[in-house]
């Protein structure tokens, strides 16, 4: 899985549109196990599989309209912490933002950890990591993964939820 090494477009089993960009997508044919931030110059790679084509379709209706709701069968491979983490963020209501602190408190961890688990989320959008913001600001997003600033995006994500 593509993770923090130079892009390559192949790894990926689908490049599909986005509401900020383009997204790679890796998927076997039963469940959805990454999302990642392309640069906006990505070659597109339209999805083959029926899995994939419904990824594609519940994106762009994400990207139509902030209140849809995503139901995909992913499967999430991390620490036992992070799964904790990603847990609690899938959780999180549209509208709505939570502190790292907060999380880190539900969890019993601490907010650095917590925001290291939140940058490893293999799933964002999906599972939404951008709704959870630091003490002051919005912290970071998707631990520059691939080495790019991707705060932007959560930026972007938030205004199109109406929470900025």
């Amino acid at each position: 899985m593509p993770w923090m090494h130079p892009i390559v477009y192949q790894d990926y089993d689908a490049i599909v549109p986005s509401l900020i960009g383009p997204l790679g997508l890796c998927a076997t044919e039963q469940w959805l196990g990454l999302i990642d931030f392309l640069p906006s110059d990505a070659p597109l790679h339209p999805p083959q599989t029926p899995l994939l084509r419904e990824v594609a379709r519940q994106i762009a209706a994400y990207g139509a309209d902030p209140t849809f709701r995503f139901d995909l069968p992913y499967r999430l491979e991390g620490t036992p912490h992070q799964r904790a983490v990603w847990e609690r963020i899938a959780a999180i209501p549209l509208g709505e933002i939570v502190r790292y602190a907060e999380i880190a408190w539900q969890v019993g961890s601490s907010a650095r950890a917590v925001g290291t688990a939140c940058g490893r989320n293999p799933l964002p959008i999906v599972i939404p990591c951008h709704r959870v913001v630091a003490k002051q600001g919005l912290g970071g997003f998707n631990a520059n993964r691939n080495g790019v600033d991707w705060g932007p995006l959560k930026y972007k994500l938030l205004v199109h939820e109406g929470v900025l």
